[in-house]
């Protein structure tokens, strides 16, 4: 698909530099909190690619996937009364297990 912002426009270097703030923000918060996973070179992968292909295994995190990054992130950014109000998640999968387990861990109400 093509982008809505043009590459090398302001718009473009202001979103991108505002998502790598985001990102170290997380990765700054989140540390020591949920598993460091492995990154491991798939063989498989590299030889069908012709390129070397890295695995990011988010299946050994707590939950079986990487979906408590987002969700701890996203309560610890609520404010105070927020958090007293709860969450909600409507999922069955990767996405309500991970809500549940980063409000579990931080004492905030979740209803999935």
């Amino acid at each position: 698909p093509r982008s809505l912002v043009r590459q090398g426009s302001d718009t473009y270097l202001g979103l991108r530099q505002r998502i790598e703030e985001l990102v170290e923000d997380a990765s700054t918060a989140l540390d020591g909190k949920l598993h460091r996973t492995s990154v491991v070179r798939s063989s498989a992968f590299s030889k069908q690619a012709d390129a070397e292909v890295y695995l990011k295994l988010e299946n050994m995190q707590k939950t079986g996937s990487f979906k408590p990054r987002g969700s701890m992130f996203a309560i610890m950014s609520l404010t105070e009364e927020q958090k007293r109000n709860g969450v909600v998640a409507a999922s069955a999968g990767n996405h309500s297990q991970g809500v549940a387990y980063a409000a579990n861990l931080m004492g905030v109400k979740a209803t999935i």
